[in-house]
């Protein structure tokens, strides 16, 4: 983030729904990246696409790449755009059951149609809408524990 940045909490009882408010001179990815972690809270993304800003629900999201040092958001319609980076979102979306398939991928567990295993202990898995992705050996492991194979 550019510059100072001023975090001011006020109490107040009568207060029924919580309300954020972002002062800044002009929207940026800086604004843009605070923007997400607030709305991590209530467990949606921000997306990019023809020049319009979408707010996904996570667990409409079949996976995560990353392309040319930008990531994108896959449902089973769409491809989104988001400014966050790999590691940002995958620490934020472990406790919604996504998990770091490759270097550059992350996949929404709960969107795995089929799991198969792979020679040299990699594994293809199908997700919900018939797409196949690779998830590497180093990675593989974790599957195998939240399936209870280990």
């Amino acid at each position: 983030m550019q510059g100072n940045v001023k975090i001011r909490i006020e109490e107040d009882a009568s207060v029924q729904e919580m309300e954020i408010t972002i002062r800044c001179r002009q929207t940026n990815e800086s604004v843009i990246r605070m923007l997400e972690m607030f709305r991590m809270a209530d467990r949606k993304l921000t997306g990019y696409r023809d020049g319009q800003t979408y707010l996904l629900d996570v667990s409409r999201i079949l996976y995560i790449d990353t392309v040319e040092k930008k990531t994108f958001l896959y449902t089973e319609e769409e491809v989104y755009e988001t400014p966050l980076r790999l590691y940002e979102l995958e620490g934020r979306l472990e406790s919604c059951d996504f998990f770091r398939a490759s270097r550059s991928s992350i996949i929404n567990f709960n969107r795995i149609q089929s799991l198969k295993p792979e020679f040299g202990g990699t594994m293809q898995v199908t997700m919900t809408n018939g797409e196949r992705l690779n998830v590497s050996r180093q990675y593989a492991k974790q599957i195998k524990e939240k399936l209870g194979c280990l």
